[in-house]
């Protein structure tokens, strides 16, 4: 049986998924034709349910639960790694609301953090991700949500961190900050897709134990990154969470929705949004 995988260039992606789609695991006679894409492009194809297996957004997650259940394996959570509000000049937060904001799509958690954090903030232009910054240099916009590398490099460019968005939940909940998760269609039968939770977390063991297997996949659609930060990358969003859920994660994943959707930012979520 051959199934669609979606997920991004980003180092922790592709150093999850590397050995599942380049046949270094067993599969269970599984197959998988990926595509590799930013998550905002991903996030938009699930909205369509265009693919078996994707990697998306939790905010975007809640526009696709009637379409994709929740699995254990593959998701970005942790601690102290959430999405960072940064500016050129130095801003207060009382000016938030009014500034002009770049956020890395409408549909990021990036951007559903921000605005449970910032409800009133809707001056809010949408840029890629690894855009943000240049348009915080020229001055096209006043404040901008970053994620991924950027915020590993954005200190060198001389942009100032205004506010943690990681840090704003963590305070807020207790609770790890939910990134991104990977999802499979409900359409797929349960059976498979417990082969394909079983699948994702051997593919990310044994990147764990065989590094050096998935260093050509990773660095190759890192572009140009440098190696430090694209090691620091994987650290930082891969993690055991990663690897399981587990409690703690799925309490985190509820109480987004739940805070989320007393704020009115997303829809009412489906009794059942986790595989198991």
């Amino acid at each position: 049986m051959k199934l669609t995988l979606g997920f991004s260039p980003c180092p922790n992606d592709t150093f999850i998924f590397d050995a599942m789609v380049h046949g270094r695991i067993d599969t269970e006679g599984l197959e998988f034709k990926y595509l590799l894409a930013d998550v905002e492009e991903l996030n938009r194809r699930a909205f369509t349910s265009e693919l078996d297996i994707t990697k998306m957004s939790y905010y975007a997650y809640a526009y696709a639960a009637q379409n994709y259940l929740i699995l254990d394996s593959g998701s970005a959570l942790g601690h102290r790694n959430g999405p960072l509000l940064i500016s050129k000049h130095k801003m207060d937060h009382s000016k938030i609301s009014d500034a002009r904001i770049a956020i890395p799509g409408k549909y990021t958690t990036a951007n559903m953090l921000f605005s449970i954090a910032w409800p009133d903030a809707m001056n809010k232009i949408e840029y890629l991700f690894s855009d943000i910054e240049r348009a915080l240099l020229n001055e096209e916009v006043d404040a901008g949500l970053i994620i991924h590398e950027t915020r590993f490099t954005y200190h060198q460019k001389g942009l100032h961190k205004v506010a943690d968005m990681g840090e704003y939940w963590e305070k807020l909940t207790g609770l790890p900050i939910p990134l991104g998760t990977i999802v499979i269609n409900r359409r797929i039968p349960a059976e498979t897709a417990l082969k394909v939770n079983r699948i994702i977390r051997r593919s990310l063991e044994y990147a764990y134990h065989n590094s050096i297997a998935s260093y050509d996949f990773v660095v190759a659609n890192a572009k140009e990154m440098d190696s430090t930060v694209m090691n620091n990358h994987i650290k930082l969003f891969v993690n055991k969470f990663s690897l399981n859920l587990g409690k703690d994660g799925k309490q985190a994943i509820k109480e987004l929705f739940r805070i989320a959707g007393e704020k009115g930012t997303v829809p009412e979520m489906p009794g059942q949004i986790f595989l198991t």
